[in-house]
């Protein structure tokens, strides 16, 4: 495994959202940690039997980068969220706004819904998780992207009761 390779690996833990992975080959073993800060990675490989000393370089540690869009951050800034409920992510997943890729969207914003209202699809261990409204409202704003992973108690959906 080179470089890239376990480069590479850092970034998608950290953009899946899990806390600690742990991977064992037959010659090297990884942990990679995720914390709110920072990734921590640490490898071992067998030491090589070879009389010849070797140099083993360590990857270099990468930090987790939390950046928003300045779209993101203008959307969030107009809105007074106070006075809207939120409909949160019971599991963590992949969160998905249609039921396959050439079907309609769930929800838009705007769009009134009732309780009991299907409002996206959560993905977790390859089972399809239709999560429904528990409440009733206007979709005000959607806090997610499609296809993007989710938290559990993640707020997906910003909703107007009146």
């Amino acid at each position: 495994m080179n470089i890239k390779e376990i480069q590479s690996l850092i970034k998608f833990v950290a953009k899946s959202g899990a806390s600690e992975v742990k991977l064992e080959m037959e010659d090297i073993k990884i942990t990679i940690k995720t914390g709110s800060e920072k990734t921590e990675v640490s490898y071992t490989q067998p030491a090589p039997i070879a009389t010849v000393p070797q140099i083993v370089q360590a990857a270099p540690i990468l930090p987790v980068s939390n950046e928003v869009s300045e779209t993101t951050k203008k959307a969030t800034e107009t809105i007074d969220e106070s006075k809207y409920l939120v409909i949160k992510s019971p599991i963590i997943g992949t969160f998905y706004r249609k039921p396959a890729p050439d079907k309609p969207l769930f929800v838009e914003v705007g769009k009134n819904i009732n309780v009991g209202d299907t409002v996206c699809i959560i993905e977790a261990m390859k089972l399809f998780n239709e999560i429904e409204s528990e409440v009733s409202g206007t979709i005000v704003k959607i806090l997610v992207e499609d296809s993007s992973p989710v938290e559990f108690d993640q707020p997906l959906f910003l909703v107007d009761p009146s």
